[in-house]
């Protein structure tokens, strides 16, 4: 689950001038990102 810490933070990375789709990929992505940080530190993971 992202905090508002981490989204204030990115939208603070983003330039001045952004469109909505930029905003809502960049949240995706990083939910995306932290979610398999989470199934990593629980052990959620497949060997290759």
């Amino acid at each position: 689950m992202l905090t508002k810490e981490t989204v204030n933070k990115s939208i603070n990375n983003l330039p001045d001038t952004f469109t909505i789709d930029e905003l809502i990929e960049k949240l995706i992505f990083m939910e995306k990102v932290e979610e398999g940080f989470q199934q990593s530190e629980a052990g959620k993971v497949i060997s290759n």
